[in-house]
């Protein structure tokens, strides 16, 4: 009886999300169109912003990812046993959200590459 109840509860749920999406497609107006928005310094100012700031996270991202794992190995060297597994937890999710960011901005770039 649990499992039917659940059932429709899902059902429900996901009938009520593909009503609303059909809703947002069908009823409300499409945008406007503009014919020179590339031109216009506001989109080449953004578009040289991402750039910059991309460059700039793919060469800050590892630096500061590296000065953390310094101190994080610094600091495991003086821990205890039960300390010394959430400081290698630590050094993990610097590597990890090292190779996020270097990943993430790379491919931001090569993205806002292909509208140059």
């Amino acid at each position: 009886m649990a499992k039917i109840k659940r059932f429709f509860r899902r059902a429900r749920s996901r009938l009520l999300a593909f009503g609303i999406a059909a809703y947002t497609a069908l009823l409300l107006p499409p945008g406007a169109y503009a014919d020179d928005v590339s031109s216009s310094k506001i989109a080449q100012g953004t578009e040289k912003l991402i750039s910059d700031v991309t460059t700039w996270l793919m060469v800050l991202a590892p630096v500061a990812s590296g000065l953390l794992i310094i101190y994080f190995f610094i600091r495991r060297s003086a821990a205890d046993e039960m300390d010394q597994k959430k400081w290698n937890n630590r050094i993990v999710v610097a590597i990890v959200s090292c190779i996020g960011a270097v990943l993430g901005s790379a491919t931001l770039n090569l993205i806002l590459g292909y509208y140059k």
